[in-house]
């Protein structure tokens, strides 16, 4: 009997006051946050949602941070190998170049990696930029919510950690037959690393998809 109230006081509501658990499907009256708070699913303990403070501004910053570092990570030298007195030097760049100059089944290799650790990896960033901006300034949000699901499509193609456990297998491998020294670029490869775990992180979905469509006024500030 309560469950049927409760079927008829949630179909009474707008679809914009409801939320569905991802886990266990419960329907429910979505709950109003403040700055801070989470949303839990009160049959399973999913976490629905949360409320970050300044979510744009400290996206925007993560996000303007990474793009600086995406050219230093890529093109300067991640390591020197020293073979027999002949120093060389290795950038992500090189990488690919070589791959692909190795011919037949590599050149398919270097491909895939150059998508995935460098075509990719930018277009998410500038897509997150383009969304952030057009929520901060309030202009474009329909173009926003296209970039924003395209982005959402491109997330798991972005495998900057698979190629960073690449980079330090290959350190630990050369150890035994040369001289491998790190250099700067491994440094900004994994800050560039750690700044887009860090914007996953700060990028609460649901406000940015609330603040796309209007609904949540306290994002842009």
């Amino acid at each position: 009997m309560s469950e049927s109230a409760d079927s008829t006081q949630l179909s009474a509501l707008a679809l914009e006051d409801l939320v569905a658990c991802h886990e266990c499907d419960l329907l429910m009256r979505k709950p109003a946050l403040a700055d801070g708070e989470r949303a839990e699913c009160p049959r399973c303990g999913f976490e629905l949602y949360s409320h970050n403070h300044q979510v744009v501004r400290r996206s925007l910053a993560l996000v303007i941070a990474a793009l600086l570092l995406y050219v230093p990570a890529n093109f300067l030298p991640i390591m020197q190998i020293n073979v027999l007195g002949q120093t060389a030097e290795d950038t992500v760049w090189s990488g690919v170049l070589s791959l692909y100059a190795a011919g037949g089944l590599l050149k398919s290799i270097a491909l895939v990696v150059f998508l995935c650790s460098m075509v990719i990896p930018l277009l998410k960033l500038l897509m997150q930029l383009a969304v952030l901006l057009s929520i901060r300034w309030n202009i474009g949000r329909s173009y926003g919510l296209l970039l924003y699901r395209i982005y959402h499509h491109l997330r798991e193609w972005g495998m900057l950690e698979v190629y960073l456990m690449g980079i330090l297998v290959s350190i630990v491998k050369l150890v035994d037959i040369a001289s491998p020294t790190l250099d700067v670029g491994l440094g900004c490869f994994i800050a560039l690393l750690l700044a887009q775990v860090w914007l996953e992180v700060t990028m609460s979905p649901h406000q940015i998809w609330e603040a796309l469509a209007g609904g949540d006024a306290h994002a842009r500030h």
